[in-house]
């Protein structure tokens, strides 16, 4: 018994020094791929790789004729997998006449880099002058789950305009969530990346969009409903009762989508964002 309790410190420690040494492997998942995938994925799913050289791409861009675009939505994807894996995105916000950017990330795709919150969010802020840039404004910003981090931390460091931003299932901070999943571990002392989108859009004023799985099974409801009660400027949300992290509502013929998008760019009217 005396040798156990001299030893479980020493495996606690062993244990806390491995989570600290392999965070990165828990939060992030990517999905990498050659770049002649990625051609020819995206043209399966009749996306333009943006820009157009597929060694310097950033993501993937619907293809909508400049004069029929109401606005441009960059989205900033989960965790796992890759920006082609939303298509759903496009279907469902081109239908709005939205032109959509999927946005990717260093480190996914064919994308070199390594996953980490400043490289993501020196990265997205590029990626929002850019499409300033070549496509103007109005510019939205949409983030799903991680992406929702890499949106509030742009918005706070970027110099761009951002008319409005919407959060699929996102959380209060890093923190929060951390010591929810892991509340035997000193957490706050540990984690290298913050993504605390409190503190991020605690200036911003523009209208922000919360969607919620009240049956999340990675995110607890309750860190969207901290970063709601926080929000500043005019706030949504639709939380959906039978949905889970994964499986909120995505169909393109989702009412709430217009919903949203009217909600976020009251300019449109309610007729204009009918599905067509």
């Amino acid at each position: 018994m005396k040798k156990l309790m001299i030893r479980l410190p020493i495996y606690y420690l062993i244990m806390v020094s491995g989570m600290y040494f392999l965070q990165d492997y828990f939060i992030y998942y990517p999905e990498k791929t050659d770049s002649k995938l990625i051609e020819k994925a995206a043209r399966k799913n009749s996306l333009r790789i943006w820009p157009d050289d597929v060694e310097s791409y950033r993501g993937f861009v619907s293809p909508l004729e400049p004069q029929k675009a109401r606005g441009t939505i960059i989205v900033f994807h989960g965790n796992a997998g890759s920006a082609l894996d939303r298509s759903y995105y496009v279907h469902a916000l081109g239908r709005l006449s939205y032109r959509v950017i999927l946005a990717e990330y260093p480190g996914y795709g064919s994308r070199p880099g390594k996953p980490g919150e400043n490289q993501f969010t020196a990265d997205a802020v590029d990626t929002i002058r850019r499409a300033a840039k070549e496509f103007g404004h109005p510019l939205f910003l949409l983030g799903e789950s991680l992406g929702c981090g890499v949106v509030c931390a742009a918005v706070a460091q970027s110099e761009i305009p951002i008319e409005a931003v919407g959060l699929i299932t996102p959380w209060d901070s890093l923190l929060s969530l951390a010591r929810d999943k892991y509340w035997f571990l000193p957490v706050r002392w540990m984690l290298k990346d913050a993504y605390d989108n409190v503190a991020n859009l605690a200036d911003y004023r523009g209208p922000v969009a919360v969607i919620i799985a009240a049956q999340d099974e990675i995110i607890p409801p309750r860190l969207a409903n901290r970063l709601y009660e926080t929000l500043q400027g005019p706030r949504r949300q639709w939380t959906f009762p039978n949905a889970g992290h994964n499986s909120w509502p995505s169909g393109h013929q989702e009412p709430w989508w217009g919903e949203m998008m009217g909600f976020l760019h009251p300019t449109a009217s309610g007729e204009e964002l009918k599905l067509k």
